[in-house]
């Protein structure tokens, strides 16, 4: 196993909602327990699919400082920080590490931010102000900022940046970041298998939330280089990560997730609960999962 502090499958946990649309921290401490049982090692608290972008600063900050209290060094913990101030993705920052989080995942500036590669190494050497290890986060989709292996080489340079999460779905941009010898990580869900051969040195996983002791054992498999059991345990997964790929992603993630057991509630607004059409194709894809 890579010495890498986040190596392996890193869950992007689903931010559990009450029926008020409040956060649910009883089924939160509930769905943790029931995922350390499962053999999962290390969380991303205030994931995306966790809907990070649609909490308030206080309920993210309660959510990471909860949420480390339950795990409890059981496992490593992650916490996403970014906004659109660097001065509160730094707060955000000193506030996981008070809470005992090992590292940070932080989006680019986005939303009309610079996107010169001079501006986007100042933000995140500002990050770094923070204290902990960062992950930068590349998803040019929604960004606008494409991590290259060019800007990866300079960012590494940060004492605090360690990794790039790739959500670029883009095997070959991902492969290029590979090739640089820095730790990558996979955060597209169908890509897996592929990540995992091509050399990733973890992955950050939404759609482990809805099978976590297969993806894990899937993960594992991949990372002691044994393809023949990756493969097979691939093949059980790969129908639901590519359905919930293509389409009303967070929604497929939280209504998959109540089907075998790990209820998350209703997806907070402005998203809306999956449809019935659509929970009806969901829900024997889900089902056939050997869990």
């Amino acid at each position: 196993m890579s010495d890498f502090l986040f190596s392996g499958l890193n869950l992007a946990l689903a931010t559990p909602f009450d029926a008020s649309g409040k956060i649910d921290f009883g089924q939160l401490e509930e769905n943790i327990e029931r995922h350390i049982d499962a053999g999962i090692t290390s969380f991303l608290l205030s994931s995306g699919t966790g809907l990070h972008a649609y909490l308030s600063r206080q309920e993210a900050d309660e959510l990471v400082e909860r949420g480390a209290k339950i795990i409890n060094g059981r496992a490593r913990i992650m916490a996403q920080t970014s906004a659109l101030l660097v001065e509160d993705v730094v707060a955000r920052t000193r506030h996981a590490a008070d809470c005992g989080a090992h590292g940070v995942m932080v989006l680019p500036p986005f939303f009309e931010g610079p996107t010169s590669d001079d501006d986007v190494f100042a933000f995140y050497e500002t990050v770094g102000e923070g204290g902990l290890p960062i992950i930068g986060y590349n998803i040019p989709v929604n960004t606008g900022v494409t991590i290259t292996p060019e800007l990866f080489r300079r960012l590494i340079e940060i004492p605090n940046f360690v990794s790039v999460k790739d959500s670029s779905a883009d095997l070959v941009a991902q492969a290029d970041l590979i090739s640089t010898g820095l730790p990558v990580i996979n955060g597209a869900d169908p890509l897996q298998p592929y990540s995992l051969y091509a050399g990733v040195a973890g992955v950050i996983w939404g759609g482990a939330n809805i099978a976590p002791k297969t993806c894990a054992a899937f993960v594992e498999a991949g990372m002691r280089k044994d393809w023949d059991q990756a493969r097979e345990l691939w093949q059980s997964l790969e129908p639901l990560m590519s359905h919930i790929w293509k389409g009303d992603y967070v929604q497929s993630v939280y209504a998959a997730a109540a089907i075998t057991g790990y209820p998350v509630g209703a997806p907070r607004r402005p998203f809306s609960e999956l449809s019935a059409e659509k929970l009806s194709v969901l829900r024997p894809i889900v089902e056939a999962l050997p869990e």
